[in-house]
């Protein structure tokens, strides 16, 4: 199944420099109103997230009531789990699940698969919404949904993990309450389409890099994401955006604050008024790298269709109508191994 998006397909991976702007060329929002602010407060988080969205696709969000325990807890974690025998590991391999669940090995994923003969040098462990094994959607075969494939070792993992999964989801609904208040929209207008989101946290480990820097084996390629949007935590630099000069910008770790960036659904469904930006991640050099973004999706069956407020006589709709689980998986056929 070929891949929707074509966002990086004249991309030069060769050029691996970036520059170092302030951190408000990527703009830092304070979103604790959004969470608990009266009906002006929520409005102007909600007008400067228009802006981010319309001009620059990412930004930060501080203040977001996510306990950074939560967040060391996962980061110890992985690094426990990461560092098992690749044989250990293996145990919970994707390739052998076959649905989008476990372990991704080292080559299991290439996000920009228009550059031939390149591999995204890091391991992850994809976790999604815990649902029970009769859940009809994945008795139906679909992929994004079930229940999780969680490791024996380390014992704390599980744990963990999906408490970090669970306060990220919470704060993501809260999010969409925001993107509403941005688009004019109903506050609660994204609520029915994501009470079963495909809402997927990939824990990602990145090793350091052996030798020189090659445009092949970066950390993960130049793509843009295909869910609404992710939430992203980082242990460390590496993570750069591309801006509309064509220039790689880089994204450091704020602690305190995540990184949110708009992915392809969402800027269909807004007609392209919110920008999907393409964005890559390079390798560490003297130090392993943890991330873990959370791609936040809607519920499989929704219909992606260009939204009445962002369409017009002069500004007819670009994008096809489609099932949001549709795009999902095709996106995934085309980035990963464990799929025809």
């Amino acid at each position: 199944m070929e891949r929707l998006q074509t966002r990086t397909r004249d991309l030069d991976r060769s050029a691996l420099g970036a520059r170092r702007l302030a951190f408000d060329a990527i703009p830092v929002i304070d979103i604790a109103p959004l969470l608990n602010g009266g009906p002006g407060a929520r409005a102007e988080v909600a007008r400067r997230i228009d802006d981010a969205c319309r001009n620059v696709g990412f930004f930060y969000v501080a203040n977001h009531g996510v306990p950074q325990r939560l967040l060391d807890a996962v980061y110890r974690e992985a690094d426990a789990f990461f560092s098992l025998p690749l044989d250990a590991k293996l145990e919970y391999d994707i390739h052998r699940i076959k649905r989008h669940r476990g372990y991704v090995p080292i080559g299991g994923l290439n996000a920009d698969p228009r550059y031939q003969g390149a591999i995204d040098v890091q391991e992850a462990y994809e976790v999604s919404l815990e649902l029970p094994a009769d859940d009809p959607d994945y008795l139906a075969g679909h992929i994004m949904y079930g229940p999780n494939v969680w490791p024996d070792d380390p014992p704390g993992y599980r744990d963990a993990v999906y408490a970090y999964y669970e306060a990220i989801l919470d704060l993501g609904h809260a999010l969409f309450r925001g993107f509403a208040l941005a688009l004019g929209l109903a506050e609660d207008f994204f609520e029915d389409k994501i009470d079963k989101p495909m809402a997927q946290l990939r824990v990602i480990h990145y090793p350091p890099r052996a030798g020189p820097p090659d445009p092949c084996r970066l950390g993960i390629g130049a793509h843009t994401d295909y869910e609404c949007f992710t939430i992203l935590a980082q242990s460390d630099p590496g993570l750069q955006v591309q801006n509309v000069a064509g220039e790689w910008v880089e994204a450091p770790p704020v602690r305190g604050a995540f990184v949110v960036n708009i992915g392809d659904t969402l800027a269909m469904w807004t007609n392209d008024k919110y920008v999907s930006t393409v964005h890559r991640v390079t390798s560490p050099t003297t130090t392993k790298r943890f991330s873990l973004p959370f791609f936040f999706g809607l519920n499989h069956d929704t219909l992606v269709s260009c939204l009445e407020i962002c369409q017009g006589p002069d500004n007819p709709p670009r994008h096809a109508p489609m099932l949001a689980g549709e795009l999902t998986v095709s996106n995934i056929t085309a980035a990963y191994t464990y799929l025809p």
